[in-house]
């Protein structure tokens, strides 16, 4: 295992606790991990919430619901906080004024679309227990999470107000029209030898498109692509800093 990964899981380990089925999580302190276990369609399942500084204040929050990719699958409930996101609200908490919600999937060769129900009731149980602001949520992820967000948000346009997909793979055809309304901020690696960059090229030219042919602001929807990056597209992505105002301008209080 790497340095930085044993720090991570460290730190991880530090900032976590664990807060049972409908319990209030008022007074539980800010800025770090806690993992919450929940039922749904009658089996276990746990996964984490990051809390941000401040989060003891006791206003309404916006969040951020985040898909990992297949090696951070189990049932921990804490992989999905060591790769992507995790590290990043580790390293710059100040940088993250969002409760960030962190469901993991069991199965690698599972898609996140057929956990779409695991993922809407974590953050549905999120909203309840964590503050959340339900109209200000946005949803990101990477690799296999980042087709889910082109997914998951295409079908529920409703529940966010915007997408962050990173390395993810997919169909334009499946988000051009379905995701047409929401900002996305799209992140890939050039040298990605996993997933084809060519994928967020063409869902992100088809969305420009169909702005541009409805008279939509095309500004909405950008694409950062790493010359350097390989499928770790992550790291660059979450380093980017812009994108914490980005995503804080798209979950303000209307």
């Amino acid at each position: 295992m790497h340095t930085h990964a044993l720090i991570v899981l460290f730190a991880s380990s530090l900032l976590l606790a664990v807060i049972p089925p409908h319990a209030n999580a008022a007074g539980f302190d800010a800025g770090r991990f806690v993992t919450r276990d929940v039922k749904i369609a009658g089996e276990r399942h746990r996964y984490a919430v990051w809390l941000p500084p401040g989060h003891a204040s006791g206003k309404s929050w916006p969040a951020v619901l985040f898909l990992h990719g297949s090696g951070e699958c189990g049932t921990d409930g804490l992989k999905p906080t060591h790769v992507g996101f995790g590290p990043a609200l580790l390293a710059h908490p100040e940088n993250w004024p969002f409760v960030v919600i962190f469901p993991q999937k069991p199965l690698d060769t599972e898609e996140w679309w057929e956990r779409e129900a695991l993922a809407l009731s974590e953050l549905d149980d999120a909203i309840k227990t964590f503050r959340v602001d339900a109209s200000r949520v946005a949803l990101a992820g990477m690799s296999q999470g980042g087709h889910g967000t082109w997914l998951i948000g295409a079908r529920h346009p409703q529940r966010f107000r915007c997408l962050v997909p990173i390395c993810g793979y997919g169909r334009a055809r499946a988000v051009e029209t379905r995701a047409l309304s929401l900002p996305v901020w799209a992140f890939h690696g050039l040298r990605d030898d996993v997933v084809d960059p060519g994928d967020t090229k063409h869902c992100i030219a088809a969305l420009i498109q169909q702005r541009r042919a409805r008279s939509m602001d095309t500004t909405e929807v950008r694409m950062t692509l790493f010359a350097e990056a390989n499928h770790d597209a992550w790291d660059p992505a979450f380093a980017t800093p812009e994108l914490p105002g980005w995503i804080a301008a798209h979950t303000e209080k209307h």
